[in-house]
C-alpha cells in the first residue's frame, strides 16, 4: 500500500515549511524585488527542497528514531525507508524544476547548491562538527535564492545574518534529547541577541515606527 497523504505530511513536517518563505522574501526585499511572480515561484521551490530535507532526515535517522522517536513515520511502520527516500528525491526534482521555471538557469544555479547542501547535511554532515555550518549555509542560500539574478550582492548581509542565526539554533538542537552544557544555550542566546540587533540595524533608514516594530519582533523571537 502506498503511504497516505497524512503520513507523507507527517514525514515532511508539512507545517514547518512556513519558516521557509521568510528566507526567500527577506532575500527578495534586500535585493529590492519583493513579491514578484518569480519570488512566489522561488518560495514554492524552497518549500519543496525543505520538505525533501525532512524526508531525507527521517530516512537517515531511521535507526536512531527507532530508539528515541518510535512514533515517527518510518520506525512506526507507516512509511517504508524506500518510500521516504523516493519522496526526498521527487521533492528535490520538483524544487529544482520550480527554480528553473521561476528564474531560469540562474535560478537553477542557486537552487542546485541548496539541494546539494540539504542532501550532504542529512546523509553525511549531521553527526559531524560541520552540521551547524551546513544548516547555516542552507538557510543563507535560501535567502540568496530569493534575491534572484543580479541581487545576490545586495542580499549577502541579510543572508549572513539569517545563516548565523540558523547555525546557532542548529548547534543548540543537537542537545535536545540529552541536555546541553551550560555554555551552549548561553552562547546561542548571546548570538541571537546579536543577530536581532544586526537585523534592526539593517533597517536604520526605515521609519521610526517600523524600526520599533522590528526591534520588538526581534526581541520576542530571541527570547522565545
Amino acid at each position: 500500500m502506498p503511504p497516505s497523504v497524512r503520513d507523507l505530511a507527517s514525514l515532511v513536517r508539512a507545517p514547518a515549511a512556513l519558516s521557509v518563505p521568510g528566507d526567500v522574501l527577506a532575500g527578495a526585499a534586500a535585493a529590492g524585488r519583493p513579491l514578484r511572480p518569480a519570488t512566489l515561484g522561488t518560495v514554492a521551490s524552497s518549500v519543496c527542497l525543505y520538505w525533501a530535507g525532512m524526508a531525507l532526515n527521517d530516512y537517515a535517522d531511521r535507526h536512531l528514531d527507532a530508539v528515541e522517536r518510535p512514533e515517527r513515520p518510518i520506525p512506526s511502520g507507516r512509511i517504508s525507508p524506500a518510500a521516504a527516500l523516493t519522496t526526498a528525491g521527487t521533492l528535490t526534482g520538483a524544487g529544482l524544476g520550480l527554480a528553473l521555471l521561476a528564474q531560469g538557469r540562474r535560478g537553477l544555479l542557486t537552487a542546485l547548491p541548496l539541494a546539494g547542501t540539504v542532501w550532504a547535511y542529512d546523509l553525511a554532515l549531521k553527526p559531524s562538527r560541520a552540521a551547524a555550518g551546513a544548516m547555516a549555509a542552507a538557510r543563507a542560500l535560501d535567502v540568496l535564492a530569493g534575491a534572484g539574478p543580479g541581487g545576490l550582492r545586495r542580499a549577502l548581509p541579510t543572508a549572513a545574518v539569517i545563516g548565523l542565526h540558523t547555525g546557532l539554533l542548529t548547534r543548540l538542537s543537537r542537545y535536545e534529547v540529552h541536555g546541553a552544557p551550560r555554555a551552549v544555550p548561553l552562547t546561542s542566546l548571546a548570538g541571537g541577541l546579536a543577530v536581532g540587533a544586526a537585523a534592526v540595524a539593517r533597517g536604520r533608514g526605515a521609519r521610526p515606527a517600523d524600526r520599533v516594530t522590528a526591534a520588538v519582533c526581534a526581541a520576542v523571537h530571541t527570547v522565545a
